[in-house]
């Protein structure tokens, strides 16, 4: 697997998207229509502005939010409201209904730091911006989704091959571990006081699949490898 894969390489170059603008209705016929979660609005230069959801309109529509978390439930709703012409369509439009700020990422961005980015923000999707940040296409969970498709010995064993130019075979032997459970990392022991723990730790983290690196490592000088306060350091995706 490439662990220099990027974004641009899998990303959708046609989007579905919509403008400040663009009505409560046709927001609903566009998401129906295309069989997608959600889509960027942009402005007249092309710069995304936000992301509409199926969430936000069906929680603008019901009001208050009482609609269940279903995704089936979500798209009858979405079907019903494509087709009927609620009072509430015709005042609000993308502008209204908008996630703002987008989150956004380049194409030359990895793969796997985009997975990570759609795992913590908790969303599905990812408008592509150039440098001028203009919107040049999208990608998905599901475009990235085989980067994850690896077991946790798979992850263990490029993490392994990794650290292997990074610390002293009798090292990894005797003194580090490493543990692997849905993607997440966690290094245990003591690699020695010549191994620099922080570069096993972003060695660690250019492993495709891992999603995590739990730093629960030992050393000599207890400031080397623990906060101010005494805790364990642990790494997390930017």
């Amino acid at each position: 697997m490439d662990r220099n894969r990027t974004v641009g390489e899998v990303m959708t170059n046609e989007v579905v998207q919509a403008h400040p603008e663009t009505s409560f209705d046709e927001l609903a016929r566009l998401l129906t229509s295309h069989r997608i979660s959600g889509l960027p609005v942009v402005d007249d230069d092309d710069k995304v502005m936000g992301v509409v959801s199926q969430t936000d309109l069906t929680r603008r529509h019901a009001g208050r939010g009482h609609d269940g978390p279903a995704r089936r439930r979500m798209l009858v709703t979405l079907k019903r409201l494509a087709g009927a012409r609620p009072a509430v369509s015709s005042v609000l439009a993308a502008r209204e209904l908008m996630t703002s700020p987008a989150v956004t990422v380049h194409p030359e961005q990895r793969v796997v730091d985009a997975a990570r980015i759609m795992e913590r923000r908790h969303i599905d999707r990812l408008p592509v911006v150039d440098e001028e940040d203009r919107l040049i296409g999208i990608t998905t969970r599901r475009d990235l989704l085989r980067v994850f498709l690896r077991t946790d010995e798979e992850i263990r064993a490029e993490v392994e091959d990794a650290l292997s130019a990074q610390a002293p075979a009798t090292h990894r032997a005797e003194g580090l571990h490493i543990d692997v459970r849905d993607g997440m990392v966690t290094m245990t022991g003591s690699p020695g006081p010549e191994v620099d723990a922080s570069v096993l730790i972003r060695a660690a983290w250019r492993a495709d699949g891992v999603v995590g690196v739990v730093n629960r490592l030992t050393a000599d000088h207890e400031n080397d490898l623990a906060s101010q306060d005494g805790t364990p350091l642990h790494s997390v995706a930017d």
